[in-house]
């Protein structure tokens, strides 16, 4: 097989038959070696080929057979910028992919691995991880805290139990995939993910069971998928979520609120689950309801302006708190005074002292 050489006025191709190690040298000595396509090329090992593996940037390893990348070929290309592995035999990846502090799409989805090293850490630039279809049970537990700028994270198909709790520093996260896991629960922390448009956790059929309140202070959120779970209650937070346009909730054995509500219509979700929380909150200030609707009034979720013209206006009885009595919660916005209230569930009506009729009467 001749390897076959394409420069291209834009992106300077150039497809490498790494096998025979034909390339054109001109092409290495001019330093016009940009990306390097191999996919497909029914490859089980791999050679260091004559190339000068510091100016690759892209490099396509897809639907091949490989086994093993050896160490010193990641250890050389430091300037790669996308690595697509997706579609081989590979059980590990090595260590020495640390060493790519350029990388910004990493590709190893449709392989064997069972983990992640440790040192992908080193990675700070990546922006894009895809490891679908492997045999992850886990992934690294303080990646968080260094890949800071990753956009999207895609696990799905895997065996994976927890996400990292570091999960809630990844803030430039817009789209976090992980279904058909066996999640048990979801990460503290998710108010963190403020850009978060995109949250996939269906199909972890009998392990995942709820939703944590703090799912209404991502408020970026659009698009939601918990289905085939086993989850019984929705946090009535989720109410809160005015961004939200896509949601599935079916194949869940839901009570609150019924499937003949979700059935209908987000904005159905959203008035049957405000109306519990305003049904409840005479107790909610003294349980765990009440840290959450406190960081609801600081991220200014609960708008005074908020108009939507699909959720149906409530007229609330205004003798359960006294506007001029309410004082600002320490370390926590205060709520403008509405000029009428809506058919959303306000804190005020949690942290507003109850007007007593008898002291005003005298």
């Amino acid at each position: 097989m001749m390897a076959t050489e394409h420069i291209g006025q834009r992106n300077k191709r150039i497809t490498v038959d790494v096998i025979k190690k034909t390339t054109s040298d001109r092409a290495v000595k001019d330093n016009k070696l940009q990306i390097v396509n191999l996919s497909g090329m029914s490859l089980s090992t791999l050679s260091t080929p004559s190339l000068n593996l510091a100016t690759i940037t892209k490099l396509d390893l897809s639907n091949n057979n490989l086994e093993v990348i050896p160490e010193s070929f990641t250890a050389r290309m430091l300037n790669l910028v996308v690595l697509d592995v997706e579609s081989n035999q590979l059980k590990t990846l090595p260590n020495s992919i640390g060493c790519l502090t350029k990388l910004k799409i990493l590709n190893v989805s449709s392989n064997l691995l069972e983990s992640l090293p440790k040192t992908i850490e080193n990675c700070m630039s990546l922006e894009e991880i895809t490891a679908n279809f492997n045999k992850l049970t886990n992934l690294p537990e303080t990646m968080g805290f260094e890949l800071m700028n990753l956009k999207k994270l895609s696990v799905n198909s895997n065996k994976i139990s927890f996400l990292p709790y570091s999960t809630s520093h990844m803030t430039f996260l817009r789209y976090l995939d992980a279904h058909l896991n066996c999640l048990q629960s979801l990460p503290e922390g998710l108010e963190n993910l403020i850009r978060l448009e995109t949250l996939n956790v269906s199909q972890n059929f009998q392990h995942l069971n709820s939703i944590p309140p703090s799912i209404g202070l991502m408020l970026s959120l659009t698009n939601l998928d918990i289905s085939y779970n086993s989850i019984t209650h929705l946090p009535g937070s989720l109410g809160c979520l005015m961004k939200l346009q896509k949601f599935r909730a079916e194949g869940n054995p839901l009570v609150c609120p019924p499937m003949e509500v979700v059935e209908q219509s987000i904005d159905a979700v959203r008035i049957y689950l405000n109306a519990k929380m305003i049904e409840t909150d005479s107790t909610a200030a003294s349980s765990k309801k009440g840290s959450w609707i406190k960081k609801l009034v600081k991220r200014a979720t609960f708008s005074p302006g908020m108009r939507n013209s699909n959720v149906a206006v409530f007229e609330a009885d205004r003798d359960d708190y006294l506007l001029s009595d309410y004082n600002s919660i320490e370390g926590f916005a205060t709520p403008r005074r509405p000029k009428s209230h809506i058919g959303m569930f306000s804190p005020r009506r949690l942290f507003s002292p109850r007007k007593n009729k008898a002291s005003v009467l005298h």
